[in-house]
């Protein structure tokens, strides 16, 4: 999908609402991972070249509609000021805010509180949902949307306020889709795919639509045990979705048929229960205990995933290969990490707990070919769906 760029806009001095993604994790108050607030600096950057006041727009975690100060955007303008060496402003309030918004110099920037907070951003009443996106837009006098992360949804800051005003995406957004197409569109092959995480559920449609596409599919996380158990292996407690052993089964053959190599673990580390006090146990994914359950890809498994990777020219990966915050059972994830570091083509990394874990486990961002910000956004554009705030933007 072709969208507008930042080039397309007359941005010298002008009024810019900025939809960012600023969704990172914070504890007590305290950010654990800020690489969404770096990921939006380049884009702040080049407005403030151009003599542009800002207001940013931006959410935290799923407060559905109630003020939470554990999900307030407080903390990210502190952040932000830090990055910038520019003070960030911030507003407790969302709504009613067009006469502060208004009398901001160029250079200044303003941050809103968690836009989540109000009721009427994830409506699913559109007339809601324009009756928000009409009030922000008294405040400026373009929209750039750069928070991939929340390009899927359609959401009032996010499809309606773009729809308001004189838009085009953020430099973010421009690299995201030109990273994505380069997976959808013609890559270059040997191409892998590698995915983990809880739930088959969670990722089977992006399988089903990049089958005929890729050469090598990996299967670890918690949704491998659903791919065991549909082969009739034992799992013991592990997590699983029988109502998907069908799909599985189906999918497994469709593969067989393409000629394409679903990797599955041959072995791996279990523990009596899910607890990072837990001993890791090391069995044959064949003879999985029935008092255990799977917590991460085995070392022989992880080993034969990371030689097979770095055979690759295309990679992408969204999701870890075990509980990677319990460190008994962070390997499988190292191994995969280190991997895609050495891939001599283009290695992805697809967002969320996968680029938590590369930082988390001591990687830097720039050893990969691209560290994607938005989980969700990318699996559904990988899936072929239409994403409203791309839709929007174009």
């Amino acid at each position: 999908m072709k969208v507008k760029k930042l080039s397309d806009l007359k941005l010298e001095s002008t009024r810019v609402i900025l939809r960012c993604d600023l969704n990172v994790p914070i504890k007590n108050g305290v950010i654990l991972d800020d690489g969404r607030i770096v990921a939006s600096i380049p884009t702040i950057r080049k407005l403030l070249a151009a003599n542009c006041s800002i207001v940013i727009i931006a959410h935290l975690g799923r407060p559905k509609g109630e003020r939470n100060l554990e999900m307030s955007l407080a903390p990210v303008a502190i952040r932000l000021s830090q990055w910038l060496g520019v003070a960030v402003e911030f507003s407790s309030e969302i709504t009613g805010q067009s006469g502060k918004c208004r009398k901001l110099k160029p250079g200044q920037i303003l941050l809103l509180e968690n836009i989540r907070f109000e009721a009427a951003e994830t409506s699913k009443d559109q007339a809601e949902r324009e009756k928000l996106a009409i009030e922000l837009s008294n405040y400026g006098d373009v929209y750039v949307g750069d928070g991939f992360g929340a390009v899927h949804r359609k959401h009032a800051s996010v499809y309606e306020l773009a729809n308001l005003l004189p838009h085009a995406a953020g430099d973010l957004v421009s690299a995201e889709i030109k990273v994505l197409e380069g997976l959808t569109s013609e890559p270059i092959r040997p191409y892998a795919v590698i995915l983990g995480g809880a739930k088959v559920s969670d990722k089977i449609a992006v399988i089903s639509n990049l089958l005929d596409k890729v050469d090598l599919i990996a299967v670890g996380g918690g949704m491998v045990f659903t791919f065991l158990a549909a082969q009739g292996k034992q799992i013991g407690k592990s997590l699983v979705e029988p109502e998907l052993f069908e799909v599985v089964q189906k999918l497994l053959i469709r593969a067989k048929e393409l000629g394409v190599r679903i990797l599955l673990p041959t072995d791996i580390l279990v523990g009596a229960e899910f607890s990072d006090k837990t001993s890791a146990v090391l069995v044959s994914a064949d003879e999985i205990p029935v008092d255990s359950m799977g917590l991460d890809i085995g070392v022989e498994s992880a080993k034969n995933f990371a030689q097979e990777i770095v055979k690759c020219k295309t990679v992408f990966w969204n999701g870890p290969m075990g509980v990677f915050e319990f460190e008994n059972f962070a390997g499988g994830t190292k191994a995969i990490a280190q991997a895609l570091t050495e891939v001599s083509g283009l290695s992805v990394v697809g967002g969320g707990d996968s680029a938590a874990a590369v930082r988390k486990l001591g990687f830097k961002d720039d050893s990969f070919g691209y560290i994607s910000t938005g989980g969700g956004a990318s699996l559904e554009y990988l899936e072929g769906k239409e994403l409203p705030g791309l839709l929007a933007l174009s």
